[in-house]
Order: C-alpha cells, then structure tokens, then sequence
C-alpha cells in the first residue's frame, strides 16, 4: 500500500467505505436510526425522553419477532408470507377458547400448536413436495385465514375479550420505560441469536441459503431442515401474535395481516439478503426499530394516510436498494 494512502487524515477510498459498510452492517443501520429519533425530536421538540422510548420499544418487539420468522426463512432462500395470518389467528384463537378451556395458558398452548400444524404444512410443502415458499406460505395464510373464518362463525362473535394477562403483557411498561413484553422477547431473542451463531442447525441454515448443492452433497438432509424451519416461523408468528393482541387489546381474524410487509421490510432493511445465505437478527431488530421509529416521524408530521403510505414505501426501497448495494460482495 502507498504511503499516500497510509497518511493520516486521508479519506478512506469509495471501496474501502463499501468494505466497511459490508463487513459491519450495523454501523450504517444505527446511523440511520440515530437521524430518525433526531428528526422527530426537531419535529416535535420534547418528544424524545424514557416514556416515549419505551412506548417504542413496547411497539417494536411484536414487529421484530414477526420479522425474526422472515430472517429465519429468507436465510434458506425463502419467504414466509402466512405469518400475519398465522398471527392473527392465535391472537383470536386464544381469546375464544380462554372460557372452553379455563385458563389462558391452554389456550395459549392450543393456539400455538394449531400454529405449528400450520407451519408444519407449509415445510412439508416447501421441502417434500418442492412449492415455490412464497405460493405454499400465500396459499397456507389464506387457508388459515378461512379456518379462523369458520372458527369465528362457529363461536358466534365478531370479536373477544383479550385475555388480561396478554393486556398486561402487551401494554404494560415497568417504571413506565421498560416493556414488560421483554419477558418474552429477550428469551426468544437470545434464543434466536445463540442458535444461529453456535448451533449445528443454524449453520445449516446458512448453508442451505447460500449453496443448497453444496449442503446436499455434504450429508445435510435439507427437507428436514426446512419443515422444521417453518414450524419455528409459525409458532414465533403465532407469539407475536398473542403480543399484538395484548398491545391493541383486540382479538380478530386479520390484526396481524398489515404487518406482513413490514416485518419483511424489517428483515430487508436489517441486511438479510432474500436470495439466502446472509442475515442477522441483530440487524432484524434494528429494521425493526427503524421503521417503528420512521411511523413515528410520520405520524407527527401529520400526513394524511396516502401520502405517509408513499412516504413510508419510498424510503423502504431507498434503504433496502442503497444497503443491497454496498452490502454486495465485491
């Protein structure tokens, strides 16, 4: 290297910013996140203290479990699009059965399993029967969208009384700055992270997303990986779920469904790549932040509904295509 480019003072070349940029994705993610909490302190002076971030934070963690369902899948090459189905179900699916069943924990189990049957049709038909994800997870939401349908007329109601220990944990905020929801994503967070850094399973993940070939000639039984796979995503979208319920006090068929988008977005914007092999779920919860954040900024701006769809769907394709770009291998 020349002496020119070892002096102190000079500007890093555009490639080495690019290097950077790819090899430490985080820095540009927190940047961009730091700009958005500074925007909506200049737009409305004072808004930024511990209450308001922790009504954030509260907002944040349903959104970033959601997404976690499509870093996982997207890490193989795949995309889960029945996650705000699946979710609204559980939601649903426990309010109705707390009294049948009499107690809100069974009726957590049960929502749960439900959703894993979900998930586990979605693998087998992804993995065995080799569905495109993105038709087998689209067909599979509207299939449990219409049993949730069908349950819904079968319970004679429209609605149902959110349960009161999801209300406390969706709503409630600790010394109003902590979400009490943390008791259930850090679990699930640490879970996540550990188990794509040091397990076997999540290198294989990795694997699978980067070379499916590959992995198959190295032993890897790939169709196992990926029902399994989509059982996880279904039960994280099923939790997720019963947090939204918690946070909006309201149980119905479709809460969940305008988040799809987002949780994807989340994922996207969080450097995980839609063609596989690469992502993490620290920037997941940091896409995640960012656009909880941004909807803030929105909302405090005062645009009207369209005008903040354009908004918000435009600086999405801005992050994603300028992160896509100098995230890109060399």
């Amino acid at each position: 290297m020349s002496a020119a480019a070892d002096a102190p003072g000079r500007r890093l070349a555009p490639g080495a910013w690019r290097n950077l940029l790819r090899d430490y994705p985080l820095i540009p993610l927190t940047g961009l996140l730091l700009i958005l909490v500074l925007a909506v302190e200049i737009g409305q002076p004072g808004t930024v203290r511990p209450s308001w971030i922790g009504v954030v934070a509260r907002a944040t963690i349903p959104l970033a479990i959601l997404a976690g369902c499509q870093t996982l899948t997207m890490l193989t090459g795949g995309i889960d699009l029945s996650v705000g189905y699946v979710a609204s179900m559980a939601g649903f699916v426990t309010a109705t059965l707390v009294g049948p069943l009499g107690g809100v924990a069974l009726a957590i189990l049960a929502a749960l399993l439900v959703a894993a049957v979900a998930g586990l049709i979605s693998g087998v038909g992804v993995a065995v029967f080799r569905v495109h994800p993105l038709i087998m997870t689209l067909g599979m939401g509207l299939v449990v969208l219409g049993f949730s349908n069908v349950w819904q007329l079968q319970m004679v109601q429209t609605g149902s009384g959110v349960p009161s220990e999801l209300r406390d944990v969706g709503v409630g905020l600790f010394a109003d700055v902590v979400p009490y929801s943390l008791v259930v994503f850090v679990p699930l967070a640490a879970l996540i992270l550990v188990g794509l850094r040091r397990s076997g399973y999540g290198r294989l993940l990795f694997a699978i997303g980067d070379n499916p070939v590959a992995a198959r000639l190295s032993g890897a039984r790939s169709w196992q990986v990926l029902i399994v796979l989509y059982v996880i995503s279904a039960v994280l979208a099923g939790l997720a779920g019963l947090l939204y319920s918690g946070l909006g006090n309201t149980a119905s068929v479709t809460l969940v469904q305008s988040q799809l988008l987002p949780s994807v977005a989340a994922a996207v914007i969080g450097g995980t790549s839609i063609l596989g092999g690469r992502g993490t779920f620290t920037g997941t919860i940091l896409g995640a932040l960012i656009l909880t954040v941004l909807t803030a900024l929105l909302t405090i701006l005062g645009l009207p509904e369209p005008w903040r769809q354009i908004v918000f769907g435009s600086i999405i394709v801005a992050v994603a295509a300028a992160y896509t770009r100098v995230t890109a291998e060399a």
